[in-house]
């Protein structure tokens, strides 16, 4: 297996344990469609969260959150969308950045409502 692909599935778990200790109930994880593929599904609060996990061990060419185009956000809404017409769901949806940084300092961050 490639590092940086090791590197991303260390992080969706790292991601995943955080999320659970916030009280998040994980549903579903690297759910995909089509060219899509969402890391992790949760539910907390009556919320159906799309989460995006990033993981980045510097961050002097940017911070892992940043790392989101245009055209990765309206796929991973395009997938989310068939998620939700898979599940029936007609709740409240958002999507959501974990951000991780490995290295000297190791840092997670949760960024809410990230983009839509």
């Amino acid at each position: 297996m490639a590092e940086h692909n090791e590197t991303g599935n260390k992080a969706e778990a790292m991601a995943a344990k955080f999320l659970e200790k916030k009280g998040y109930e994980i549903l579903d994880q690297n759910y995909t469609h089509g060219k899509g593929e969402i890391d992790i599904v949760v539910l907390k609060d009556g919320w159906l969260v799309f989460v995006e996990v990033r993981a980045r061990s510097e961050v002097a060419h940017g911070f892992p959150e940043q790392t989101i185009s245009k055209n990765k956000a309206s796929l991973i809404i395009k997938t989310a969308e068939n998620y939700i017409y898979e599940h029936d769901w007609h709740g409240n949806v958002r999507f959501d950045i974990i951000a991780i940084t490995v290295g000297e300092k190791f840092e997670i961050m949760h960024f809410e409502d990230a983009f839509f």
